[in-house]
């Protein structure tokens, strides 16, 4: 009887794997993403101050339109609107299994609706980690900016050696909140038909009507992800404070 109820309670091996596939597509999805968004972020915050405004004006514009337009409705956008505007063809290219060969590593192909996720994701969060980085450079302080003008870099050297890195320092706590809320987000691309983690725990609830033990997994799942990115920063933080102190 007690080997029934505790049967009752588990879910089988197949659905965990699922689980498990899922919360692997979530991390690299959200990986992508966080490097992806940095990159851009950083070339969006570089522009956001410079004094052309022929630079400056098309970024602020960026910032406006996607801080202020709901994620899942760029999700839309990117699968269905920009799919159509498509040639014939791609897509199911895109979506036919293939290998690619990357710096000797060979990987599948990601789906049209990875492609689609990844795209939503990374514009979305690039203009808010863009804001952060740019605080992090109003932090730095004036005469760091002059003391590397006057060994003889130019703006773009002194932004790369000496203000950025500073920059990065200061931004690093909101910068991590904000790559945590990348992983929590990526849940939002089961609307477009990716399998992540959200959509594998709906797809297991609805096989086995365990809604509690599918979504329960999930849920350890994700604050295992956030944990382990927490403890990463409380300790990156640290070592950084502790060169600070050298």
């Amino acid at each position: 009887m007690f080997d029934e109820k505790l049967t009752k309670l588990l879910l089988a091996p197949e659905y965990l794997g699922w689980l498990w596939d899922g919360f692997l597509l979530t991390l690299g999805l959200s990986a992508v993403s966080i490097i992806a968004a940095t990159a851009l972020g950083m070339v969006v915050a570089g522009a956001r101050d410079s004094k052309q405004a022929v630079l400056r004006l098309p970024v602020i514009a960026y910032c406006s339109l996607f801080r202020n337009t709901p994620l899942l409705v760029q999700l839309f956008f990117w699968y269905f609107g920009v799919g159509k505007l498509l040639p014939a063809g791609v897509i199911p290219w895109l979506n036919t299994p293939h290998e690619i060969t990357l710096f000797g590593l060979t990987l599948a192909w990601p789906s049209f609706e990875f492609i689609a996720a990844l795209f939503g994701l990374t514009v979305y969060f690039s203009a808010f980690i863009a804001e952060e980085i740019r605080s992090g450079i109003r932090g730095v302080k004036d005469g760091q900016k002059y003391a590397a003008l006057a060994l003889g870099l130019n703006g773009w050297q002194s932004m790369r050696y000496v203000i950025l890195p500073q920059a990065l320092k200061i931004a690093f706590p909101p910068l991590l909140g904000q790559y945590m809320n990348i992983v929590k987000s990526t849940s939002l691309a089961m609307a477009i038909g990716v399998a992540e983690l959200s959509y594998a725990s709906r797809q297991v609830e609805t096989e086995t009507l365990r809604a509690f033990q599918a979504f329960g997994v999930a849920t350890v799942l994700y604050i295992v992800a956030i944990a382990v990115m927490e403890a990463w920063g409380m300790w990156y933080e640290h070592r950084l404070l502790a060169k600070e102190r050298r």
